[in-house]
């Protein structure tokens, strides 16, 4: 994963979903941790490799990944 830019996942919107970006970059909205998994894999990360509680990698606004 060494390279790869840090993910925030904002907090969840009225209308459902967080919005998951890289930079400036949005990888799309995610309603589970199995979308949050397919934007990173789509951005290059290895699954095998990701900690959804990694602080210096992923950043939760407004709840963890238990909070959809």
């Amino acid at each position: 994963m060494t390279g790869l830019a840090p993910i925030v996942v904002h907090p969840p919107s009225p209308s459902g979903g967080r919005r998951v970006t890289t930079g400036r970059e949005i990888l799309g909205t995610a309603y589970g941790v199995a979308d949050l998994y397919e934007f990173l894999r789509r951005a290059g990360w290895d699954r095998d490799d990701i900690r959804l509680d990694d602080e210096s990698r992923i950043t939760w606004q407004g709840g963890g990944p238990g909070v959809w």
